[in-house]
């Protein structure tokens, strides 16, 4: 008889397109969450949560990549087999609860919201399969006065995280420009909603593509560098040089653009585009911060009238010296037709979403000489084990004093490696109290950070022994007292960021 075989052990990896994030950049992004909820705050929003998963239908036809057999979506049936799909934005989820809620809350409904979407699609280099948007969006109002507010949100959000004046543009355009554009090229209408849908994420990807890859998206269709095909929208060459055309109407001033836009189609869209303008501008945001642009669209089709896009204009250079520029990281725009999906009432709305993620990205790289390392936990050694108790109370007494802390939880037979520990924490310093220290009612504080300098300088090991840089031993009553300076001397020689 042979031998049954164990079960084959599971391979530790992840799924394509997703990845796993550590402390460090966990810490970043919550700091980063706070200052734009607080700026969504003062703009008057009020939190919502919605589930990620939503019932299919829910979503509707407006789903980011209508070309795969799945739509784009993660799906799956639950017991009574309904398809329930992860939400693939924060936006569709909104709709969704206004309409079931459209009685009982408060119009205009103003909502922010962030949280993890999910798109399945193909992932490449900084595209995922799961990430994070922050939305901010007011339901119930058809003023273009809400249009404008989202710019100007869009612009102070950005500015609060540290960006500065110079290094972003708010850009924004209007899908009613565009549909009248569409329309005298012989794309309008609902029989020709699919090739519309494809001209639309052709010019999505002007600022990646360029005019030369946008031409080919708008015609045959484009090949990229991995050999992928991607069919395009077959339009011929005047249509063709009809939506270039448009695009590339920016100018100097929002009022030149504006101009050039009157003499390809003079409609509401542009009004509405000018009315914008003179809002932000009479706010004090200039050409400069926010800015008219054809050429942004926003790749989803539910958007009915003003669209926008943040972008960062900035270039830096990665860790092997090549140029970097992060380009778009939010956007938005007008729906007022996706909670009507539900009501068959009208609803407008308009919103702003920050990919955050991908700002948070930016961010990192932008500050990446200044940004203060993450504040470790003190460590708490153990010398005697049978002293675990007393050690213990070290770790409760700095903790009541609102000082991070922990106690060595390893084996403590090799203290070089509690050290190490300790080291890989970032933890700012050690607490030491062998027998000598306990019969002297005295600890010992390894200084990790000075301490880490003044090795640089040494390099004999005799020498060291002898110095013992960034060493002190102090009365065990001052114990919280000394290990709050350390903290405080290193914060206080930080260079401030962002």
């Amino acid at each position: 008889m042979s031998k049954q075989k164990k079960d084959a052990r599971p391979t530790p990896r992840l799924p394509r397109g997703l990845r796993d994030i550590e402390a460090a950049e966990l810490r970043q992004q919550q700091a980063m969450l706070g200052k734009i909820r607080s700026v969504y705050e003062l703009y008057g929003f009020e939190p919502l949560e919605t589930p990620a998963f939503e019932y299919t239908d829910a979503l509707g036809k407006f789903l980011p990549d209508q070309d795969r057999p799945n739509e784009g979506v993660f799906s799956l049936q639950d017991e009574d087999e309904q398809w329930m799909s992860l939400r693939y934005d924060l936006t569709a989820p909104l709709a969704r609860y206004v309409a079931q809620h459209y009685q009982f809350i408060a119009k205009p409904f103003r909502r922010y919201a962030t949280g993890y979407v999910f798109r399945n699609e193909k992932p490449g280099p900084g595209r995922f399969r799961q990430f994070m948007q922050f939305d901010a969006d007011t339901v119930g109002a058809d003023s273009v006065a809400a249009d404008a507010e989202m710019c100007m949100l869009a612009a102070d959000t950005l500015e609060a995280l540290g960006i500065k004046r110079g290094d972003y543009v708010i850009k924004v355009n209007n899908r009613k420009v565009l549909d009248a554009v569409m329309t005298s090229i012989g794309i309008g209408g609902d029989d020709n909603a699919a090739k519309r849908l494809t001209v639309l994420r052709a010019i999505d990807k002007f600022d990646r593509l360029g005019a030369e890859g946008v031409r080919e998206l708008l015609g045959k269709g484009r090949k990229d560098e991995s050999g992928d095909f991607t069919k395009g929208a077959e339009l011929d060459d005047a249509g063709i040089e009809a939506i270039l055309g448009f695009t590339a109407a920016l100018a100097g001033s929002n009022d030149e653009t504006l101009s050039k836009l009157r003499a390809i189609t003079d409609t509401e869209g542009v009004a509405e585009l000018a009315q914008i303008a003179e809002l932000t501008a009479s706010a004090g945001y200039g050409v400069d911060r926010i800015r008219i642009d054809p050429s942004v669209i926003r790749g989803l089709e539910y958007y009915t009238g003003p669209v926008f896009e943040a972008e960062l204009t900035f270039e830096v250079k990665d860790e092997k010296g090549n140029p970097v520029r992060f380009g778009s990281v939010g956007g938005g725009g007008r729906y007022d037709d996706l909670v009507a999906r539900f009501t068959g009432q009208k609803v407008p709305a308009t919103g702003f979403s920050i990919g955050v993620s991908r700002l948070q990205a930016a961010l990192a790289v932008l500050n990446r000489d200044s940004a203060p390392p993450a504040d470790g936990p003190v460590i708490v050694t153990v010398m005697e084990k049978e002293r675990i108790a007393d050690y213990q109370k070290m770790v409760h007494t700095l903790r009541a004093a609102g000082i991070r802390a922990e106690l060595y939880l390893g084996n403590p037979k090799k203290f070089g490696k509690q050290l190490e520990y300790a080291d890989k924490r970032g933890s700012p310093c050690v607490v030491i109290q062998g027998s000598d220290e306990r019969d002297a009612g005295k600890v010992t504080l390894k200084d990790l950070i000075e301490g880490a300098k003044a090795a640089e300088a040494i390099k004999d090991h005799e020498e060291w022994k002898e110095q013992r840089p960034a060493q002190v031993t102090v009365d065990a009553a001052d114990l919280v007292a000394e290990v709050q300076a350390i903290i405080a001397r290193h914060a206080s020689s930080r260079p401030l960021s962002g």
